[in-house]
């Protein structure tokens, strides 16, 4: 969800203060003011202009995204191999570490990790910045005078990225974003929309303005009044004063310096990405340098790249400002390009952020929207807890009352149970000897009648050579494979020359099994007639009982038949 902020630049000559909020694609613009300090003493001079500006509008800087520059900010780059993001914290934190030791000075930073590159196929490139806790005082107190709350201090260089991603035409070349201003240079390298490089750099108008100074021999506000009104960089463009003819070649050097200024930031790029391939296409400039007459034309020569100014504003919603407001930010649109970024990333949670808080505001911070919360939990639960405990003391001893009548229960059916765990034990032990003594009887009894029943029906010429009893299987007598049952296997000859052997041992196996109705027989004759073996039993398994759709098939069968 959108959320409205304000976008604060200080700056050593000039501040700007923009509020507004995201409503679907669009920023509106809800307040601004523009302050000149020209020769401010400090930070706090240049707040106070602001403050002067932002009391009779009734400009409250709530939530405020304060950018800053300078040599108190210092952005660097580290590559590193891509691991979790508490390992990357904790080598941040070194690094950190290492450079608020060698500077002897307290610093607050805050870094982020660029867009992946494809040049770098296993490591990440991380934009650490840092400022001094001491700028970082001076700005809050400026801040707090005003009436306004921090949101969090934000490099001008990442500000300016937000503003081009927003409101730039990207495509998909390299561009430089340069916004120069008095006493700075915040420049900005993005490769479509990613961005490459980000960093403050030393420098600005105030150069130009001490060239002319030098050459002409006036004050510092002729100086800036000349740079403004008559000075043309534009080359081949006619003098619009003799004065300004003069100012115009002055400033050539410092013109030059910030050519190679923006040409050594690209080899800077380079070297620190180890992009070596990098070639630049556009330049976009803003800031209140951006409004030197020509300028744009002269580095266009210099750089050999088309250079043009970068008006955000074209595409932002003002309709919420007042005449007044309008007027001055129509005005002063070129160096207003910061405070656009500022104000536009604080209030989209989505953006490319660099957020950086003196440390006692990061522990109030973290106190009140982390620690604070789980005191306040951890004392509602106590509450909580409390009262459930007052609620269920009652409960508590009904329920062990009932556990008591329980546990004896248990213990009772626990007793019962192993009384009957041993029975059964004990039932199925009774059970095996009895299966086995049964076996054993059946099995005797069964080779009794077997050995009376083959005394009494044998013909006279044939005689018993063996007789014996095993418990196996044989599917051929109705014992199937795992039930074995006792088995009676005779072996027997017929005297030599017996007549019609073959039709005496059929009628010997008729008779016997009329004598052993209940038994089934396997009878063997050797082909000479000479031997034969029989093998039975009385014990085979009764066969199952036929199911009712097979008694209703076989029914229907004999119907049919």
């Amino acid at each position: 969800m959108a959320r409205i902020r304000t976008g604060i630049d200080i700056g050593t000559d000039s501040s700007r203060a923009l509020r507004g909020q995201w409503k679907g694609n669009t920023f509106v613009a809800s307040d601004y003011a523009y302050a000149a300090h020209p020769g401010a003493s400090g930070w706090p001079a240049a707040w106070a202009a602001l403050r002067n500006e932002l009391a009779p509008q009734g400009f409250k800087p709530l939530a405020a995204r304060v950018g800053i520059t300078g040599r108190d900010v210092n952005v660097r780059y580290t590559r590193v191999p891509r691991v979790p993001d508490w390992q990357l914290a904790k080598l941040m934190r070194f690094e950190v570490e290492e450079v608020g030791g060698q500077s002897g000075a307290e610093v607050a930073s805050d870094y982020n990790v660029l867009p992946e590159l494809p040049e770098l196929e296993s490591e990440d490139v991380v934009l650490l910045a840092m400022a001094r806790e001491s700028l970082l005082a001076e700005h809050l107190d400026g801040l707090s005078d005003a009436g306004g709350k921090l949101d969090a201090f934000t490099p001008n260089s990442i500000a300016l990225y937000n503003a081009w991603l927003r409101f730039g035409v990207v495509q998909d070349d390299t561009v430089l974003l340069a916004n120069v201003e008095h006493e700075s240079i915040d420049v900005v390298l993005v490769r479509g929309a990613d961005l490459l490089f980000a960093r403050n750099l030393a420098g600005g108008t105030k150069s130009f303005e001490r060239a002319v100074q030098e050459r002409l021999g006036v004050d510092a506000a002729r100086a800036a009044a000349l740079l403004a009104k008559d000075v043309d960089f534009e080359p081949g463009a006619r003098p619009r004063s003799p004065d300004g003819e003069k100012a115009t070649r002055a400033c050539l050097g410092a013109a030059g310096q910030l050519s190679s200024l923006l040409q050594s930031a690209v080899l800077f790029c380079k070297s620190q990405i180890k992009i070596g391939t990098l070639k630049l296409d556009r330049v976009m400039l803003c800031g209140s340098g951006a409004r030197l007459s020509g300028l744009d034309k002269y580095l266009t020569g210099a750089l050999s790249v088309k250079v043009e100014r970068f008006d955000p504003f074209r595409v932002v919603d003002t309709s919420a400002l007042s005449p007044e407001e309008l007027a001055s930010l129509e005005a002063h649109a070129l160096e207003s390009v910061v405070a656009l970024g500022l104000a536009t990333a604080a209030s989209d949670p989505n953006c490319y952020a660099i957020e950086i808080l003196p440390a006692a505001v990061a522990r109030a911070r973290e106190f009140r929207e982390g620690t604070a919360w789980l005191i306040a939990a951890g004392a509602l639960c106590a509450l909580g807890l409390g009262a459930h405990a007052w609620r269920t003391h009652a409960e508590l001893k009904r329920v062990r009352t009932e556990v008591a009548a329980l546990d004896a229960k248990h213990k009772s059916a626990r007793s019962a149970d192993a009384k009957t765990r041993a029975l059964l034990a004990e039932s199925e032990a009774l059970a095996a000897s009895a299966e086995e003594l049964g076996t054993l009887s059946g099995a005797g009894a069964q080779l009794a009648r077997v050995l009376d029943a083959v005394g009494s029906q044998m013909p006279p010429d044939f005689w018993l050579q063996r007789l014996s009893s095993a418990e196996r299987f044989d599917p051929q007598l109705g014992v199937p494979k795992g039930d074995p049952r006792p088995v009676v296997h005779a072996e027997g000859a017929a005297r030599e020359g017996t007549d019609a052997a073959n039709v005496l041992f059929q009628d010997f196996v008729a008779r016997l099994q009329k004598a052993l109705p209940a038994a089934k027989l396997k009878p063997m004759l050797a082909p000479t007639g000479q031997s034969f073996a029989l093998d039975l039993t009385e014990l085979a398994p009764a066969p199952p009982a036929p199911t009712s759709g097979s008694a209703a098939q076989g029914s229907s069968a004999r119907e049919g038949g």
